[in-house]
């Protein structure tokens, strides 16, 4: 099975649903491939509190599903499929799926976001969105005159217990060496922030909760040197050891910085091959936001149409 579309879209979070929803509108008639978590990562998210337009928090999962509705209402072929392998070196973009339907695309847009690092233990899993997040700016107005501890040790770690400061009584960075890898201006901040008080030598060992309702009380703590074991009272643990683009499949084809995220020319989504654009999560390191990946999901559809427009 093989289809043609003038524009492609892959990814089906903020940034592709809103470039699906602007390339609709400019009769582009676009496919949008769903890949492998469908609506991306705000459906895993619960409470959301700072997506313009909504008095009261939304359920990520709702929101993602109105962006869906909305981008089908006005035309979008929606695919649900994980795409396997690209052909970016000449147009059309040439795109083969799991189900191995071909699809060829004169502009591609890629919107496959990017997933957060996570410690890999069952109790992390399970109390996720119920007092462990990857988000401070996304869920630390939820902590307000709690304490919280932030897993890290680099610059993103060092951030997010300063920003999680303006709401939090106590924050408790634990890191498993004995120094932090964040940059000197950081580690300064936050080892004279009086809310801060720094774990060295220490790793989660364990997320402790209740279940009705569903959320975190305690964290097993074990010291890397000793082996000695301990537990720490918390409302919540923010995980912050780094996310991973989801860029696979175009290493060799696109240039990307040296943790995988593509790259884009200055304020533009336009990759480094002709007709290839890219939004949100995967190009962005930075904010990693809702509203941002929407924004750039926009960009992306105006210059993929730009773009269509002047091709011959």
């Amino acid at each position: 099975m093989s289809s043609h579309s003038k524009v492609v879209i892959l990814g089906s979070g903020p940034a592709g649903c809103t470039a699906a929803i602007y390339a609709a509108r400019a009769m582009l008639q676009p496919t949008l491939i769903a890949g492998i978590q469908p609506g991306g990562q705000l459906t895993i998210t619960t409470d959301v509190e700072n997506y313009p337009g909504f008095a009261e928090a939304i359920q990520g999962p709702w929101l993602m599903q109105q962006m869906e509705e909305q981008a089908r209402r006005l035309g979008t072929n929606f695919v649900q499929d994980t795409v396997a392998s690209v052909d970016l070196a000449k147009r059309p973009f040439t795109l083969i799926g799991d189900s191995g339907e071909r699809t060829t695309a004169d502009a591609l847009i890629i919107a496959t976001g990017a997933q957060a690092k996570w410690l890999g233990l069952p109790s992390e899993a399970k109390f996720q969105g119920f007092g462990v997040s990857a988000c401070a700016t996304c869920d630390g107005f939820f902590f307000r005159g709690k304490n919280v501890a932030v897993v890290g040790g680099g610059n993103s770690a060092a951030e997010e217990a300063l920003f999680l400061t303006n709401f939090a009584d106590k924050v408790t960075l634990i890191h498993r060496r004995d120094t932090l890898r964040c940059d000197k201006t950081n580690q300064a901040r936050a080892e004279a922030n009086p809310k801060i008080e720094i774990l060295y030598d220490t790793e989660v060992a364990e997320v402790l909760g209740s279940e009705d309702p569903k959320s975190v009380t305690a964290l097993a703590l074990r010291n890397t040197v000793t082996g000695t074991s301990h537990s720490l009272a918390v409302d919540g643990l923010f995980v912050a050891i780094g996310h991973s683009p989801a860029t696979a499949l175009f290493k060799g084809q696109l240039d990307m910085d040296e943790s995988g995220y593509i790259k884009t020319a200055p304020d533009s989504t336009h990759a480094s091959v002709a007709g290839v654009f890219a939004a949100g999560d995967v190009k962005d390191r930075v904010f990693r936001q809702a509203v941002t990946a929407a924004g750039m999901g926009c960009m992306a559809a105006l210059e993929a149409e730009r773009f269509l427009a002047g091709a011959h």
